[in-house]
C-alpha cells in the first residue's frame, strides 16, 4: 500500500506600507524569475490596477482564468480555486492577501482561505498585502488615517509565512510616483493624495510596517537560537534590562536605561523585578513598583515579574533569554560594614555572572544608606548550614583563647556573659541545632578554664553550679527564639512574595491582559518555564508540571522543576487561568443569548409602535369610509372630497409603513435584489420630492451619473426629506445639494432645525426607537433605518453631520458610474482617497 504523504506548500509574502509601493510588480518579477528557473508557475490572480509597468511583467507567464460571478446586480471577477487546484502548479501567485471573496457558490469568506487550500495541497504560494489589512493594527490604522478598514486577516496567518519580504519606498517617492499617474487615474490622483496618502500618514504606516517586520524577524532569531541552545548573546538589537527591586531609586534606574535605550536606532526597554520566597521580597513597596511600571511604559517599555530563589542568577537568566546586551542596577544600599559582614551582594554576583551583557551599576540617592529588604544572610542557606556548626564549635574556642590572655581582669558573671553572647551570634547563623552545639562546647570550657578548680571539670563552689546551669537553659532558650523568630520570618517573607506576585498577575489583568493566552505567557514568563499550555487532559508526559485549572482544564508547563513555594503560587495562577476559561465560556453564551434578546427587544418595540402608528391610520381611513357610507347623513360636494382625501391620505401612509417594515425585514435577512445601473440625480428627484414641499434644490445636474437601484435611491432620498422637513421650523426650506470628490458622489439633505447632539447619533439609525420613547409622534423609526440600509446594499455610506449655523444634515454617498459592464471589487475607493483591499464590505 502506498502513502501519499503531501508536502504543504510554502508562502511567501510581499508585505508593504501602502497601496503602490511595488508588491504585485515584485511578486510578478518573483514569478519570472522562478519560470525563467525550470519552475511550473501560473498566476492565479494578479490586480494590477491598470499599470502599464505591471501588467507588462505579466508577459511569459500563464494565467488561470478567473471566475466570473453576479452579485447584487454587479458583475466581479474572483479567483478560480478549483481550476488551479486542478492545474496543480509548482508555484501560484495570488494577489490581495486581505481580500474578501464575493458570496455564494460554496466560495470561503476570505482569499487568505483560498490560499490554505492551495498550501495544503502542496502548491507554493506567493502574495501581497498592505500592514493596514493586518488585524493587530487595525484600529492604529484608523487613527492614523481616519479610514475604517474593512478588509483584514489575522496576524498569524501572515506570521506562519516562511518568508516575509518588505516591500519599502520613502513617502516623497511613493508620492511622485503617484503624482506621475502610475498607481491611480488622473482623477483619483488629488484627493488621494490630500487625504490618504498624506506624507504623515505614509511616514506613520511605513514605521508600522518596518517594527511589524522587526518583531517577526526578532521571533525568527529567538526560536533559532532556543532551537541550537545558543546562550550568548547576539548583539542584532540594543535590549536594556533595568532591574527594579520596589526601592525609591527605582525611577531613577528607569529613566537612566531608557536613555541608554534611545541612544540606540530601535534600542528597547525591558523591567524586571524578581519576587523571591527566601525573604528578598519582604519590604517591598508595591505603590512604587506600580509607579515605576506605568513609569516604565510611558517610555515605551515593558514590565516583567518573575520568580527567582537567587535574585543575581535570575535576573542573568531573564536577561540572556530576552537577549538583552545591556544590563542595569543600583548600586547598594549596604553600607561598608554590612557588605564587609555578609559579603558579596546582587550587584557583585550579577557582574561575575554576567558574561558578555554589560552590567551598569547606578548611583543613586540611597546608595550606602542601609538596605530596606532583609539580607539574603538572614535565610538558612545552604551556607550557613554548614557555617552554623562550625562556628558552634569554634567561637566558643576562639573565645576562650581571647579571655585566656586577660584572666584575672573579669569575674566569672562577665565571662559567662561573653560566651552567652558567643552562643546566640551563632544561633543567628545556623540556627537552633548550632546553638545547641554552640551552647554544650561553651559549657564544657566555661567549666574547664573558668570556673574554679581551674583546669578540672569539678565544681567547689555551689554558686558557679547555679550559675553555669542558668548559662545553660539561657543559652538554649535565646538559641530557640532567635530560630524561631528566623523560622517565622522566613515565612512571612514567602507570603509576601507569594502576595507581590500575584499583585504583580491581578494588575496585568486590571490593565487588559485578561486574555486566556496573555495569562498563559504571564505564568511562563514569572515561572521562567520553556512553555505554558492549557489543556483538557493532563498529559503523560514526564518533567510537565501539571495543575487543575478549573473543571475539565489543566496547566502544563514544561521546563524546570518548581519549589512548593512557588508550586502554591501556580496554583493561583492556575485559578485565575480557570477563572479566564469559564468567562470566555459564559462570554459564548452571552454571545448566543444576545441575537434572541435582541429579537425580543424589537419585537417588544415593534408591538408597541404597531399600537399606534399602524392603528392611526387605519382607524383614520376606516372612519372616513364609513362616514362616506353612511346613508344617515347627506355630505356636501366638499365635505365628501375631504374624506376621501383623508381616507386616501392614511391609506398612503399605512402602505408606506406596510412597506418599509417588508424591505427592511428583506434587508435584514439578505434578501433584497438590486438592479444598479447607471442613475442620473436629477432622474430619481423629481419622484422622490412629489410629496414634500418646502424643498430647495440645488443644481444636481453637473453630477456625473452614480451605480445605483433607481427605485430604491428615490426611497432613501424621500425618507431623508420627510425626516428633514418634519424637523425644520416653519418658513425655513430643506435643501438638498449634491457634489462629487474622489469617485463618488455626495447628495447632501439639510435641514434647518435643533439638531442633534453627538451622544444620540449612534441610536438615530436603529429601528423601533419607540421602545424607550415618550413622544407617539416619533413613528416607527424605520425611516432613517431603511434609508442606511438601502444606501449601504447599493454600496454607499449614510452619515449625519452638522449643518453650520443649526440643523442636522444627512449625506448619502455613492460611487460614480464610471464603468458599467464590469464593476470589479478592488478598484473600489474610500471618498477619502483610501483604497480596499478589494472584497464585499
Amino acid at each position: 500500500m502506498v502513502m501519499n504523504d503531501v508536502r504543504r506548500g510554502r508562502l511567501k509574502v510581499y508585505l508593504g506600507a501602502a497601496p503602490g509601493v511595488g508588491k504585485t510588480y515584485r511578486m510578478l518579477d518573483e514569478g519570472r524569475r522562478r519560470a525563467g528557473r525550470g519552475a511550473d508557475v501560473v498566476v492565479a490572480f494578479a490586480e494590477c490596477h491598470r499599470r502599464p509597468l505591471t501588467e507588462a511583467m505579466l508577459d511569459g507567464l500563464e494565467t488561470v482564468d478567473r471566475a466570473r460571478c453576479v452579485y447584487r446586480g454587479g458583475r466581479f471577477e474572483e479567483m478560480d480555486l478549483a481550476a488551479v487546484l486542478a492545474r496543480r502548479p509548482t508555484v501560484a501567485i495570488v494577489d490581495e492577501f486581505a481580500h474578501t471573496n464575493v458570496p455564494g457558490e460554496g466560495r470561503s469568506p476570505k482569499r487568505w482561505q483560498d490560499i490554505e487550500e492551495l498550501l495544503a495541497a502542496g502548491i507554493d504560494v506567493i502574495t501581497a498585502v498592505n500592514v493596514q489589512h493586518l488585524e493587530s493594527l487595525k484600529d492604529v490604522v484608523e487613527k492614523i488615517t481616519g479610514v475604517p478598514q474593512h478588509e483584514t486577516l489575522p496576524d498569524e496567518v501572515v506570521r506562519r509565512a516562511q518568508q516575509i519580504e518588505l516591500v519599502d519606498i520613502p513617502p516623497e517617492g511613493l508620492r511622485r510616483r503617484m503624482a506621475h499617474g502610475n498607481i491611480y487615474a488622473p482623477e483619483k490622483i488629488d484627493a488621494a493624495l490630500a487625504n490618504y496618502f498624506r506624507p504623515g500618514n505614509l511616514t506613520a504606516l511605513r514605521q508600522l510596517a518596518l517594527l511589524w517586520v522587526a518583531d517577526r524577524v526578532d521571533e525568527a532569531l529567538n526560536s533559532y537560537r532556543a532551537e541550537h541552545a545558543i546562550g550568548t548573546v547576539w548583539e542584532t538589537r540594543e535590549r536594556v534590562v533595568v532591574a527594579l527591586t520596589g526601592g525609591p531609586e527605582g525611577g531613577t534606574l528607569i529613566r537612566r536605561a531608557a536613555r541608554i535605550a534611545d541612544r540606540s536606532a530601535g534600542g528597547e526597554l525591558l523591567a524586571v523585578h524578581v519576587a523571591r520566597s527566601d525573604g528578598l521580597a519582604a519590604g517591598v513597596s508595591h505603590a512604587s513598583l506600580a509607579r515605576q511600571r506605568r513609569l516604565v511604559e510611558d517610555l515605551g517599555g515593558s514590565y516583567h515579574s518573575v520568580v527567582g530563589d537567587d535574585v543575581a542568577t535570575t535576573l542573568v537568566e531573564f536577561a540572556r533569554a530576552e537577549n538583552a546586551t545591556q544590563l542595569v542596577l543600583g548600586a547598594s544600599r549596604r553600607g561598608r560594614l554590612e557588605r564587609f559582614l555578609t559579603g558579596l551582594g546582587t550587584g557583585e554576583t550579577v557582574v561575575a555572572l554576567s558574561g558578555d551583557i554589560d552590567v551598569h551599576r547606578v548611583t543613586h540617592e540611597q546608595a550606602g544608606r542601609g538596605t530596606l529588604l532583609p539580607s539574603r544572610r538572614r535565610t538558612l542557606s545552604r551556607s550557613r548550614r554548614i557555617a552554623g556548626p562550625v562556628a558552634g564549635l569554634v567561637a566558643p574556642f576562639l573565645l576562650t583563647t581571647a579571655l585566656a590572655q586577660v584572666r584575672g581582669t573579669l569575674d566569672l558573671t562577665s565571662e559567662a556573659l561573653l560566651f552567652l553572647l558567643a552562643v546566640v551570634g551563632v544561633a543567628c547563623i545556623g540556627g537552633v541545632a548550632s546553638a545547641v552545639i554552640a551552647s554544650l562546647t561553651a559549657s564544657v570550657l566555661l567549666n574547664y578554664w573558668f570556673v574554679p578548680p581551674i583546669g578540672r571539670f569539678t565544681l567547689s563552689d555551689p554558686n558557679a553550679l547555679v550559675a553555669l546551669s542558668v548559662f545553660a537553659v539561657v543559652a538554649a532558650t535565646v538559641a530557640a527564639v532567635v530560630d524561631r523568630s528566623l523560622r517565622q520570618s522566613r515565612r512571612a517573607a514567602r507570603a509576601t512574595a507569594e502576595a507581590e506576585t500575584m499583585s504583580s498577575l491581578a494588575g496585568s489583568i486590571v490593565r487588559g491582559g485578561q486574555t486566556i493566552p496573555a495569562l498563559l505567557e504571564r505564568t511562563r514568563e514569572t515561572f521562567g518555564m520553556e512553555s505554558a499550555e492549557l489543556v483538557d487532559e493532563p498529559p503523560d508526559a514526564d518533567g510537565a508540571t501539571v495543575v487543575p485549572a478549573g473543571p475539565g482544564s489543566f496547566l502544563v508547563l514544561h521546563g524546570r522543576t518548581l519549589s512548593s513555594p512557588e508550586r502554591r503560587v501556580l496554583a493561583a495562577f492556575a485559578a485565575h487561568v480557570g477563572s479566564a476559561v469559564e468567562r470566555a465560556r459564559l462570554a459564548e453564551a452571552a454571545a448566543e443569548i444576545e441575537p434572541v434578546r435582541a429579537a425580543d427587544r424589537m419585537r417588544t418595540a415593534l408591538l408597541r409602535a404597531v399600537g399606534h402608528d399602524l392603528r392611526t391610520p387605519l382607524a383614520a381611513g376606516w372612519a372616513a369610509v364609513t362616514s362616506l357610507r353612511s346613508r344617515d347623513v347627506e355630505f356636501s360636494a366638499e365635505d365628501r372630497d375631504e374624506l376621501l382625501a383623508t381616507a386616501d391620505e392614511s391609506m398612503a401612509r399605512l402602505n408606506r409603513l406596510i412597506e418599509n417594515l417588508l424591505d427592511l425585514s428583506r434587508l435584514e435577512a439578505g434578501v433584497l435584489k438590486l438592479n444598479l445601473r447607471v442613475t442620473a440625480l436629477e432622474e430619481v428627484l423629481p419622484a422622490a420630492l412629489v410629496d414634500v414641499s418646502g424643498v430647495e434644490v440645488g443644481d444636481v445636474e453637473a453630477i456625473p451619473a452614480v451605480l445605483a437601484d433607481p427605485p430604491l435611491l428615490e426611497r432613501v432620498i424621500a425618507n431623508l426629506v420627510t425626516n428633514a422637513a418634519r424637523h425644520t421650523p416653519p418658513g425655513a426650506r430643506v435643501l438638498v445639494t449634491a457634489s462629487a470628490l474622489a469617485g463618488r458622489a455626495e447628495l447632501r439633505v439639510v435641514d434647518r432645525g435643533p439638531g442633534l447632539p453627538q451622544a444620540g447619533r449612534d441610536r438615530l439609525f436603529e429601528p423601533f426607537q419607540r421602545l424607550g420613547d415618550t413622544d407617539n409622534s416619533t413613528g416607527l423609526g424605520l425611516g432613517l433605518a431603511l434609508a442606511r440600509g438601502l444606501t449601504e446594499a447599493m454600496d454607499g455610506t449614510l452619515t449625519p453631520e452638522d449643518t453650520p449655523g443649526g440643523g442636522l444634515t444627512m449625506v448619502v454617498s455613492l460611487p460614480l458610474a464610471e464603468r458599467v459592464e464590469h464593476v470589479s471589487l478592488t478598484d473600489r475607493q474610500h471618498p477619502s482617497g483610501a483604497p480596499s483591499a478589494g472584497g464585499v464590505a
